[in-house]
């Protein structure tokens, strides 16, 4: 006899159909799971046989083989317990032979036979909708599962469940999509005294998603601020919240079902790995890139990274995705984050500009920044120095504006951007390219000239000149203007400061 269960494999955020068949033979008894899998995949046989002993049944006395097709795909992961168990139960007769022509299945099972939470319900429920099948998860993972929308979602507790469920002894309800979250608390801009300029620019960040970096000596403030950034940026949209929740799902960072439209703040050590950041290990788990996807990657003490892992940055910035290739396998996962960074001026944080107690200034500044390369700088948008914040900034009373005052400047920005992008563009300014930016630029002629003076100065790459033509039109934005203005691109220039000779 013969039965075939539908489950998943997935790549990246992608879940790809894959049929579990399984044949009851003559000849010896054994139980093989073939079809390329890992070894959690080997080691379903034992699970599904100890959950077939706690449920008082007893492995067929025949040749079982399991077949997960296409037996090319690999297949990675402990979610292909439940769907094995129930195709063996379909070929032993024990579930009716039609009983889950219309359903996917995914779940791991434990000893006592019940099904417990594996990551990935959500991609997974998406893409039995997409199939027209209905999933058949774990009780825990139902609630993030039903977030899929008109996908039915049978959420069991049990082996046990769902059998009675199927033979009509116990009827299982559909669950309820999990929580909507407000997120953290965000720290307000109020709490930061002085940095008038690293305010402007974290406002002109926030308007256009333009990649930001901080340049400081310790206690100027650098991470205060950008830990204030997420308070100005707009909740995601309903299609990003998707997009970033089937990328937390495969990585198993949803809790009990619960979503959140706030958007995310990754924040990794200065010790992880190139793997860490983009993507990668055994079985290519999205990377802090991608888990900052529609949100914010801040990097803190950035020349401590390995030049290695900042340099796997450089194509994700600019491609808004990730592309993780190895011997086994070819994933890609999306990686559209705003970058902000913060370093010291050099080794000991205080040789800011050959200035302060550093006895080998300017000298120790060049080699610390060094370590950056200058393809990644000249990624980044808004280059802004931090100085130390004196005793008067502090003695002085709350700025009277917070992030309440610059969140709705940063909304009223990018409701422009909207409107004016429409069908034909990105809707942020960090985006746009080609023929759209030229258009949305609407450059007047001292603006132009200004601009093309700083290219022949040497200053500003083809890749350069494209950046700082979108943060002036950012800039313009928040002032409500039609058209870039030289003043625009004048103040666009001093933010690209550190890759832009002076001009006479």
């Amino acid at each position: 006899m013969a039965s075939r269960v539908v489950t998943v494999a997935f790549q990246g955020v992608e879940a790809r159909r894959v049929d579990v068949e399984v044949q009851l033979t003559g000849g010896e008894q054994k139980f093989m799971v073939v079809g390329l899998g890992d070894k959690a995949v080997a080691e379903s046989r034992e699970r599904v046989r100890a959950a077939f002993a706690g449920l008082g049944l007893a492995m067929p006395s025949r040749r079982i083989i399991a077949n997960l097709a296409p037996a090319d795909v690999p297949k990675e992961g402990s979610h292909y317990d439940l769907p094995i168990a129930l195709a063996v139960m379909g070929a032993m007769g024990i579930l009716p032979p039609d009983a889950l022509t219309e359903w996917a299945a995914m779940g791991e099972l434990s000893l006592d036979g019940r099904i417990v939470a594996v990551a990935g319900a959500l991609p997974a429920a998406v893409a039995a909708g997409a199939m027209g099948l209905g999933l058949i998860c774990p009780e825990a993972s139902g609630p993030e599962a039903a977030w899929a929308g008109e996908t039915r979602i049978l959420a069991a507790p049990s082996l046990i469940a769902v059998v009675n469920h199927f033979r009509g002894t116990q009827i299982l309800s559909p669950p309820k999509p999990g929580p909507m979250l407000d997120g953290e608390r965000v720290p307000d801009l109020r709490d930061v005294k002085g940095q008038e300029n690293a305010k402007r620019a974290l406002e002109i960040a926030a308007a256009g998603g333009h990649n930001l970096l901080f340049t400081g000596p310790p206690g100027s403030g650098k991470s205060m601020m950008a830990a204030r950034l997420p308070g100005l940026l707009p909740p995601l949209s309903p299609t990003e919240l998707l997009e970033t929740s089937m990328v937390h799902s495969v990585a198993g960072l949803i809790a009990k079902g619960a979503l959140t439209r706030t958007r995310p703040f990754r924040t990794p050590h200065h010790s992880a790995s190139m793997a860490a950041l983009t993507g990668g290990g055994l079985r290519v788990k999205p990377g802090e890139v991608s888990l900052a996807h529609n949100g914010v990657l801040f990097l803190d003490e950035l020349p401590e990274f390995s030049a290695q892992a900042l340099d796997s940055l450089r194509q994700p910035l600019e491609t808004g995705e990730v592309s993780v290739a190895r011997a086994n396998a070819h994933v890609r996962y999306p990686a559209r984050f705003q970058l902000v960074a913060a370093q010291n001026p050099c080794k000991c944080g205080m040789g800011g500009a050959g200035r302060g107690p550093c006895g080998r200034a300017p000298r120790c500044q060049t080699d610390y920044q060094m370590k950056v390369s200058g393809p990644f700088m000249d990624r980044i948008d808004l280059q802004i120095d931090v100085p130390p914040v004196s005793a008067a900034d502090l003695a002085l009373p709350a700025p009277a504006e917070g992030t309440a005052e610059a969140a709705a400047r940063v909304a009223a920005a990018r409701a422009i951007q909207a409107q004016r992008a429409g069908d034909e563009g990105s809707p942020l300014n960090a985006r746009a390219e080609g023929d759209f930016l030229e258009k949305i630029a609407d450059l007047d002629p001292p603006a132009r000239a200004l601009l093309a003076k700083a290219a022949e100065a040497g200053g500003l790459t083809a890749r350069g000149w494209s950046r700082t033509l979108r943060l002036a039109r950012t800039i313009a934005d928040l002032e409500g203007a039609g058209g870039v203005r030289r003043v625009h691109v004048a103040e666009a220039l001093i933010y690209r400061r550190m890759t832009t000779p002076a001009m006479a």
